[in-house]
């Protein structure tokens, strides 16, 4: 998604180039990559700054010439920086990363806007919720007792969503939703305005906690579980939230829905979409039924060339309506109600 297609070498690499390899050095450690060009510029002609990673505190800093490159080495490497607040450098040449690594990584844009994304059903308002309303709803969780999963906490309000069956029990209600999240609900109807079908009566919450880094593996939100609205509000940090969709929907089937244990994306079509904090997506129609959605496992993600830092956590407010009845919407073919079963 953007990154340079140069990495840092294998063991050591002694070779000339015009590219240098820049440790302790980029956004995450407080230096603009402006800053840095400027810095290596007292050496030579600057063709850019990149980040070399996801880390945000590794870069590749990119010449003309090798000899500029070489005359930055020799000054900087492991030797104060006055122009970077004194930080010490490790720096050394970078290599060309194989072909395939670079495609897999370059191949994917970042939309800000759900126009831009041009998935059928998938909507997108920016700061749903103030400032000091996040704050508020952010210290209610907190007040709550979460439940520990491998990788992040949850707290489950009206149905508990079972993770083990993917599903939910219609028998056992939890209670309502909790106050606290009035001010979201009394704003969900604006959503009428983007789709009319948007079902705005809503039954089941789930807050998820996500530690720095950590993602949300491919999946279609289970279509016997809930209605074919699922609002997803965004806290504390931002994301990059990645969709698949099969290039022929009509050719997949409901086997083919969950590809956490799959590897084969030769078949898909994939999106992605910058989620600020504050911000409130709808998933409904072809975007919910038919396209996997997911959260890569990034601590920096790449939006518009800009590396942008998810921050210590990210909580989500996801809202659904939990379906009473047999699932009959439009794709069959993802449809675990009406769908082929597995082989």
């Amino acid at each position: 998604m953007g990154l340079p297609k140069f990495t840092r070498p294998k063991g050591g690499h002694d070779e000339l180039s015009s590219n240098l390899y820049v440790a302790n050095c980029g956004p995450a450690v407080g230096l603009t990559l402006a800053s840095i060009a400027s810095a290596f510029s007292s050496y030579g002609i600057v063709k850019g700054v990149y980040p070399a990673d996801e880390s945000g505190c590794r870069v590749i800093v990119s010449y003309h010439d090798e000899s500029s490159a070489q005359a930055a080495l020799e000054a900087l490497n492991r030797h104060p920086c006055p122009d970077l607040g004194g930080r010490s450098l490790h720096i050394c040449y970078s290599v060309q990363r194989p072909l395939c690594q670079a495609v897999a990584t370059d191949s994917v844009q970042v939309s800000l806007g759900a126009s831009e994304l041009n998935i059928p059903g998938i909507y997108l308002i920016h700061d749903f919720v103030s400032a000091q309303e996040e704050e508020q709803l952010l210290a209610a969780v907190d007040a709550r007792p979460w439940h520990s999963l491998a990788k992040r906490r949850v707290q489950h309000y009206g149905y508990e969503f079972c993770y083990d069956i993917r599903n939910v029990n219609t028998q056992q209600q939890l209670g309502d939703l909790p106050s606290f999240v009035a001010c979201i609900l009394e704003k969900v109807p604006l959503f009428k305005k983007l789709d009319e079908a948007a079902d705005v009566s809503l039954d089941q919450l789930t807050v998820n906690e996500y530690p720095a880094g950590v993602g949300l593996s491919p999946h279609i939100d289970t279509h016997s579980a809930f209605e074919g609205s699922i609002y997803s509000l965004s806290l504390s940090g931002p994301c990059i939230m990645e969709f698949r969709g099969y290039s022929d929907i009509s050719s997949a089937s409901v086997s083919d829905r969950d590809t956490e244990s799959s590897d084969n994306t030769s078949s898909f079509v994939r999106r992605a979409i910058y989620l600020p904090p504050r911000s409130m997506l709808l998933l409904s129609g072809e975007g919910r039924y038919a396209w996997q959605h997911y959260i890569p496992h990034h601590k920096v993600d790449m939006v518009k060339d800009t590396m942008i830092r998810r921050g210590s956590k990210r909580v989500s407010f996801t809202f659904r309506k939990v379906r009473k009845g047999p699932c009959q919407c439009s794709y069959p073919r993802f449809c675990n109600s009406r769908g082929k079963t597995r082989d």
